[in-house]
């Protein structure tokens, strides 16, 4: 019977042969894009009278000139940002309004306009260097920055807002009913989609709109371009697996957030909407011009006006939050696999990594742990001890991962579904019945995750109690939750489909996956709290579909790609776009989770992948056994190499969470991020910037000898292998296959741990080296954050956050700006690396009029490296202390 069932499931998935374009929708196939797309010539206008100025708001009503239909604009200021919104003037028509994405204290934010002039066409306010002009007939709203203009808002005229109507008043094709592959769609509320369009003058490139595998710099999708794209991107998501690349097809997760960035201004234009959306991007008229689609909802525009990266960064963070400050044993590698058979098989991959001195942290467990796709429940003759199992693995540091999906199997006697049923927790169909579809467990009922009442009911199934074999140390993977729907349309859930409080899920759809993910991480908070007290444990969950916010939950990846060189080359741009759109802890599964790498490609995915912000090597159920140990002595020293390179890197890896935690800035961050006066580093995306002082250059192709590498003004600039110094320009590096070409910024100090270790609790005590790269002018400064790296008593000042400046040949430790925490961490400073001091000169140096043990040494401790840098060593300088070391020229050498 149950092998009969599986085979039945397997005939459901589309999927299984690779994917397969026609499966899934173009514009020409969803009639709202074929209505809206490029159409312009709608009458919209305000009315002067109602137009009115009040503190924080603008606010007017907008009328439909053909038919007459009013709505109610309002234009919000806020610190850096405008806010337009846009809804029918009758609020009993009840148009969806994404919940549980803005912070709640956005309200304090809000900023009063300053009224310039009014007159019976326009108005005009200002908001400190920003101003407005609200243009009445037709509709239009110019945003300048510093006096120039910035965006503007339907410059094209293809605003369009399909107001509520009663069936029979008009009837064309799609307004009412829609079919694809099969799939009826009853569009019980007929057409309601929204259009607008956006203008960015002087810009040539714009990023954004995550997730495409696509450039960084979104090539044009409409115009006279030579590399413009029949298609618009989509933001809709799905199950797509073994995607094409150079694409703009939709994939796991959507984020509606686009930048726009020129030289000396960045800005950007964030749509909070979940239903599915198209955008067009075009280059015209000397800037970019776009335009974007949604099928339902309502028009909620913020416009982020900078002027600087790191500003719209930060006001994106303003209003969907910071990224979750994670566990540190989070930040190390990840070892996963569809499936490690048995506990035995996962005793044997965790032994591997101590017989081979590969350290890692988390071993993962696919669906086929769990018996018969039950979640929160083990297979008893595969995992007959999953506690034990897992205190095991914890006695060496390191954790374990379950997955964990939406797709309940509807059988009476599994706990968890019966409980839901009962509670009426599950999704309804357009009948209002129990939503059935298709999964991996076969019949399959779908939490309502708008329903807030069944997200508390699910975060409770997570505490030790309830989650039967489970311990402290197991967290958690949400898969499959776009949500994947093996018989519906486009594998997805039918959007009419109906949630709590009768919302179609055509207007949550992008939603729901993060909706999921932030209830199960409440869940792991809940069961922190529970065994750990007031300071408890932070959450660990990732996730294959996200939303704006998810940012705030934990992280995700790049989903199902393949073993190729395609593939490794379209991650960088993947993730520096999903980086910018608020969401840095992500990454790619490394090796591609399709097919079968060559050695080659392996190697360099591992070398590329230790700077993702999310590390993991996983696999598919069909592939050949890929663990870092079995390409050969040759691939496991360099992909040893390469994953000790990652836990060395973890101490500045950690302080960049950090920033990101506190201002929502980007880890993995293109070079025109932190470089906006480089011309030519707009749009690049071959290479990238780990924080503010490392360049990483991957190589991304097979049997590469060389590589192309442009590094900014100004420098200099120190290979991070051997410190050897390089001016900025254009190089051409000689490279094989243990090459990593990386580079420290003059002027930055960075922290590193060079100790090799089985994991990072191992770590923990381990004694830190300071590499300090001088810049022109002899100075440089970082900083280093840490804590417990595991609860959330940082909330309450355990911690240290220091800055360390070099300038006058003295280097510092100080308290970091804005507060340095109190945590007594035992943690030395052993070792000083200092590049770019005058060459040609002996060094010496002293601490409180003592001198150090100096003499010309590596970068790093290898043996076989040149002797570039100068080296202070055998310091023991105290963490939590302040300290000044002072350099001397001439001094002796020890």
């Amino acid at each position: 019977m149950r092998a009969c069932a599986w085979l039945a499931i397997i005939a459901l998935i589309p999927w299984t042969s690779g994917f397969k374009v026609e499966d899934f929708k173009r514009c020409s196939d969803s009639a709202f894009c074929t209505r809206l797309r490029g159409s312009s010539g709608e009458a919209y206008a305000v009315l002067p009278n109602s137009v009115a100025v009040a503190g924080s708001q603008i606010s007017a009503q907008v009328k439909h000139e053909a038919s007459g239909a009013l709505f109610q604009l309002a234009i919000t200021a806020y610190e850096g940002t405008v806010r337009l919104t846009v809804d029918e003037a009758d609020p009993s028509v009840g148009r969806f309004h994404v919940p549980e994405v803005l912070l709640p204290e956005l309200p304090q934010q809000e900023r009063p306009w300053t009224k310039v002039s009014q007159t019976r066409s326009s108005l005009r306010a200002s908001l400190g260097a920003a101003a407005v002009e609200l243009g009445y007939s037709p509709l239009k709203l110019v945003l300048n920055v510093d006096g120039a203009p910035a965006v503007t808002f339907n410059a094209d005229s293809m605003f369009a807002f399909e107001h509520r109507r009663a069936k029979g008043e008009e009837d064309p094709e799609g307004w009412w009913e829609e079919m694809f592959k099969g799939h009826r769609d009853s569009k019980p509320k007929g057409p309601e989609a929204i259009s607008f369009d956006l203008a960015f003058p002087g810009v040539r490139h714009v990023y954004g709109l995550p997730q495409h595998a696509s450039a960084l710099a979104l090539p044009p999708t409409t115009g006279l371009a030579d590399n413009a794209t029949s298609e618009p991107y989509r933001l809709y998501n799905l199950d797509v697996f073994e995607y094409a690349v150079d694409s703009p097809f939709g994939l796991y997760g959507s984020i509606p957030l686009l930048w726009a960035q020129r030289l000396g201004l960045t800005v950007a234009a964030f749509w909070l909407n979940a239903a599915e959306m198209y955008v067009d991007v075009e280059h015209a008229g000397g800037g970019v011009r776009t335009q974007w689609v949604a099928e339902s909802g309502v028009l909620d525009l913020f416009l982020l006006l900078g002027p600087s990266p790191a500003e719209v960064s930060r006001q994106y963070a303003r209003l969907t939050g910071t990224t979750a400050m994670p566990q540190e044993f989070a930040l190390g590698y990840h070892q996963c696999r569809w499936n490690y058979r048995d506990e035995a098989d996962v005793r044997a991959v965790d032994a591997g990594f101590d017989r081979h001195d590969i350290p890692y942290d988390v071993i993962w467990l696919d669906i086929e742990h769990t018996d018969g796709k039950r979640y929160f429940t083990w297979d008893a003759a595969l995992f007959p001890e999953p506690e034990a199992l897992q205190e095991d693995i914890a006695s060496r540091g390191r954790r374990t991962v379950t997955i964990i999906d939406p797709h309940i199997k509807r059988d009476p006697g599994y706990h968890i579904y019966s409980e839901a049923a009962r509670l009426d927790y599950f999704v309804k169909d357009r009948d209002g019945k129990e939503f059935d579809g298709w999964c991996w467990p076969g019949s399959s009922a779908y939490l309502d995750m708008l329903n807030p009442a069944a997200r508390d009911w699910w975060a409770k199934l997570f505490q030790l109690d309830a989650y039967k074999g489970s311990t402290p140390h197991l967290y958690v993977w949400n898969d499959m939750n776009e949500p994947s729907v093996f018989n519906g349309p486009e594998i997805t859930m039918h959007k009419d489909s109906l949630h709590f409080g009768g919302v179609e899920h055509r207007s949550v759809h992008n939603l729901y996956g993060a909706l999921y993910h932030n209830a199960t991480a409440q869940g792991l908070l809940e069961r922190g709290t529970a065994v750990h007290g007031e300071d408890g444990d932070r959450p660990f969950v990732l996730s294959r579909a996200f939303f704006a916010g998810s940012q705030r939950i934990g992280p995700i990846w790049t989903g199902d790609n393949s073993a190729t060189w395609e593939q490794l080359r379209i991650s960088v741009p993947m993730l520096l776009s999903i980086g910018l759109a608020g969401l840095p802890f992500s990454g790619a599964d490394v090796g591609g989770f399709f097919g079968n790498p060559e050695e080659e490609l392996l190697v360099r995915w591992y070398q590329a992948g230790a700077f993702y912000p999310f590390f993991r090597g996983h696999a598919h159920l069909d592939t050949k056994r890929r663990e870092p140990w079995l390409f050969g002595e040759a691939a496991t020293e360099r992909i040893r190499v390469a994953i000790r390179a990652r836990y060395a890197m973890l101490p500045y890896l950690y302080t960049l969470f950090q920033a990101a935690h506190a201002e929502g800035l980007p880890i993995m961050r293109p070079l025109a991020f932190e470089f906006p006066g480089e011309a030519w580093a707009l749009g690049a995306d071959d290479a990238f910037m780990l924080g503010p002082g490392l360049l990483v250059a991957p190589v991304l192709e097979p049997g590469a000898a060389q590589r192309a590498l442009r590094l900014p003004a100004p420098g200099p600039w120190y290979s991070a292998t051997t410190g050897e110094a390089a001016a900025p320009g254009e190089h051409t590096l000689d490279v094989t296959l243990d090459s990593v070409p990386a580079y420290l910024r003059g002027g930055a100090i960075l922290p590193f741990k060079e100790r090799a270790r089985r994991s990072t609790g191992a770590m923990a005590r381990d004694p830190l080296t300071l590499v300090v790269a001088l810049d022109a002018a002899g100075a440089a400064a970082g900083e280093l954050y840490v804590d417990d790296g595991r609860s959330f008593a940082y909330r309450r000042g355990v911690f240290l956050h220091r800055r360390f400046e070099f300038a006058g040949s003295v280097l510092t430790s100080r308290p970091a700006p804005g507060g340095g925490g109190a945590m007594a961490s035992g943690v030395t400073v052993e070792r000083l690396v200092v590049l770019g001091l005058q060459p040609g000169r002996e060094w010496g140096a002293q601490r409180d009029g003592a001198p150090l043990d100096v003499a010309p040494g590596p970068l790093l401790l290898r043996p076989g490296l040149p002797r570039s840098a100068l080296v202070v060593r055998k310091l023991g300088l105290p963490l939590d202390a302040d300290w000044a070391v002072t350099f001397l020229p001439g001094g002796a050498v020890a």
